[in-house]
């Protein structure tokens, strides 16, 4: 009896937390308007839409450049400019592409080694209203220390409070708490081990002072 309470208690609490999780998700949208940041970085997805977010924040010097995560490698230059709004002019002097990425881990890796290099830490974070708790958890694991403004582009199919009634918009919800746990508990595994592979050793300095990230 003890431990069919036990396994009620537990399921209860993971389901009061996908619910939680679910008004966190809707709340990210419509983003506000961001505070201008060292840099914008965009994590590429199903649709074009991240991208042409971030483009047109960079239009509004919100930032002095966009990196592009995650893209194809087949995909060339001028293929995905044509894809993008604003000028042509503004997109090859200020528009960096990042192919190693193929999941969110290598998206937060890829970002934090550009942050690095270009010397920013201050970061607009460019992605779908349900990837971005998650890739918020990367991209703070792989690169201590920078600030991240969330800028949330909206899923259409989540914005009814009735998400969990259709199976589409149920699974995607679903799964997306469950790839966000899955990174939390690792994150907190690193937290208490102090082991942190997915960074550079000359960051774990820069952990024990970093900012908090804009939420």
């Amino acid at each position: 009896m003890k431990f069919l309470t036990l396994i009620a208690v537990v399921a209860l609490m993971w389901l009061v937390g996908l619910f939680a999780f679910a008004e966190r998700v809707r709340g990210l949208t419509p983003a506000p308007e961001p505070a201008r940041a060292d840099a914008i970085v965009a994590l590429t997805g199903p649709s074009a839409e991240r991208v042409n977010a971030a483009i047109r924040l960079l239009e509004q010097d919100k930032g002095r450049r966009v990196l592009i995560s995650g893209v194809n490698r087949d995909v060339r230059r001028k293929e995905l400019r044509a894809l993008t709004p604003g000028s042509t002019k503004l997109f090859n002097c200020c528009v960096d592409l990042g192919f190693e990425a193929e999941n969110t881990v290598g998206n937060a890796q890829e970002i934090a080694a550009w942050a690095r290099a270009k010397g920013y830490d201050d970061l607009i974070v460019v992605t779908s209203d349900y990837h971005m708790p998650r890739s918020l958890l990367e991209i703070r694991g792989a690169a201590p220390g920078v600030r991240l403004t969330p800028y949330a582009v909206s899923t259409p199919s989540l914005d009814n409070s009735r998400w969990w009634r259709a199976a589409v918009t149920a699974r995607r919800m679903t799964l997306e708490y469950m790839k966000y746990l899955a990174v939390l508990g690792r994150e907190g595994m690193h937290r208490l081990t102090g082991n942190h592979p997915e960074r550079p050793a000359a960051d774990e300095a820069a952990a024990q002072g970093a900012p908090k990230a804009r939420e």
